[in-house]
């Protein structure tokens, strides 16, 4: 992991260490191709895999997805065995700790005593002469939510996926999760029935997607797909976008770190690594205003990672995409934050409630030396599912209101309209639509 003082280098190459590639740019890597060679007959990019994938499921339904569940998870699926039953849910509740279990129950309702509070109102205005404007708040009629299950398990993404939908009235909640064994993690089924969804089916990757935007013969359509996955889940959603709505696309997982001279430098070491340990290509950054700060951050790093399980996955993705940047002062540190605009920020900092205003760009941000990354991650109750990449700058946090869309109400009285009309047929006439002006002069 690099040390580098933006004195040193100057403000415009930290700017560029900060900048992400697209996700068209992703290179996969040796172990992968070769994989992906044997599945494909050829050495393709990630897009060309995801389009021809997505294309047999659009055409072929089921059967492609089978096909591509058993060539790459090595899962045989069939009608009887693609969806979760109630004997895999009765199963699930005898092998889960259940203090595991409460600790769930706990993060669910927080999670939805937040996201009530986000819940827009359907309004109505009277105006003049008898016309009424309005807007209806509307929730989607179903939804898809992408849980991940590859490296790990993840039923808090499941939380976080399915509460908000269910908060906002969503009617049918459906969850595609992959599977290496033909079982789910029973700890995802409980937090799936905690959430309320409505019907899981065991497949992952571009399949999915696929499946739940154009439906097959057993999985059905649905209007928005949302959570995140690998690089080819990403790439799917972006692939299927248009046919159906998606929430973001979401990278590999990040966080970027404020330090100044109060900051524990094993408290800091110790979030970067809570990141790291998720994937080779997460990316942990520290900026701080002081250089003895970064040397023992950066010691501690090396001391913490000995101690992870999962410490070659955390390594890997320290070498890789771990840094630790001397900014000149506190200002400068912010504005390659916002440069950076990460999936989180935490301000480990004197004051950080007085920077807060001058944050922009940023997925959730986390103020404070007690209030760490993982915090949001399980129990605070705020989504964890954020905008990476540097997608920050236009990308939301998940939210009630994505599972929600707003319908305009126009009423116009006789009067009211009258009153409008020359505006109308004006306006109509400077563009050359005749026909609309006629649609006005007729009702007078």
């Amino acid at each position: 992991m690099k040390i580098i003082n933006s004195a040193e280098i100057g403000f415009d190459e930290v700017k560029r260490l900060l900048t992400k590639k697209s996700f068209d740019e992703v290179e996969l890597s040796p172990k992968i191709r070769e994989v992906n060679k044997k599945i494909f007959g050829a050495d393709l990019t990630a897009i060309e895999i995801v389009r021809k994938i997505v294309n047999e499921v659009r055409i072929k339904g089921d059967s492609a997805v089978a096909e591509y569940t058993k060539k790459i998870d090595g899962v045989d699926l069939n009608s009887d065995n693609l969806i979760v039953t109630q004997t895999e849910f009765d199963d699930a509740e005898k092998n889960v700790d259940s203090k595991v279990v409460d600790s769930l129950k706990i993060a669910a309702e927080n999670i939805k005593k937040f996201h009530q509070e986000q819940l827009p109102k359907s309004w109505i205005t009277y105006r003049e002469k008898g016309s009424i404007l309005g807007q209806a708040i509307i929730p989607l009629d179903k939804v898809g939510i992408y849980v991940p299950g590859g490296t790990a398990a993840y039923p808090s993404s499941v939380l976080m996926n399915a509460i908000p939908a269910k908060v906002a009235g969503v009617k049918e909640i459906i969850m595609t999760s992959p599977t290496k064994t033909g079982k789910l993690n029973p700890y995802v089924l409980i937090a799936a029935k905690l959430a309320g969804v409505d019907k899981i089916y065991k497949i992952g990757g571009a399949q999915a997607i696929a499946a739940l935007a154009f439906g097959t013969e057993t999985i059905p359509r649905v209007d928005k797909i949302t959570g995140p996955g690998n690089i080819f889940v990403t790439l799917a959603k972006k692939e299927v976008y248009g046919h159906c709505d998606i929430d973001m696309l979401a990278g590999p997982s990040e966080i970027l770190i404020i330090a100044d001279e109060t900051a524990n430098p094993i408290y800091t070491a110790a979030d970067m690594l809570s990141q790291a340990e998720h994937d080779p290509l997460a990316c942990s950054i520290v900026i701080t205003t002081d250089l003895n700060i970064a040397e023992q951050v950066a010691a501690e790093v090396a001391k913490q990672l000995e101690k992870l399980p999962r410490r070659e996955i955390a390594a890997a993705s320290i070498e890789r995409n771990g840094l630790i940047i001397v900014a000149k002062n506190l200002d400068e540190a912010i504005d390659f934050a916002n440069i950076s605009a990460p999936e989180h920020l935490e301000l480990l900092i004197n004051e950080p409630f007085n920077t807060l205003p001058k944050i922009r760009h940023a997925g959730a941000v986390f103020l404070g030396h007690y209030s760490p990354e993982p915090l949001g991650d399980y129990l605070a109750g705020p989504n964890h599912v954020l905008p990476t990449g540097g997608t920050a700058n236009f990308y939301s946090v998940l939210n009630v209101e994505t599972f929600l869309r707003r319908m305009s109400l126009i009423s116009y009285t006789q009067p009211a309209l009258l009153n409008a009309a020359e505006d109308i047929k004006r306006l109509a006439n400077a563009e050359g639509l005749d026909a609309h002006a006629a649609a006005i002069s007729i009702r007078e």
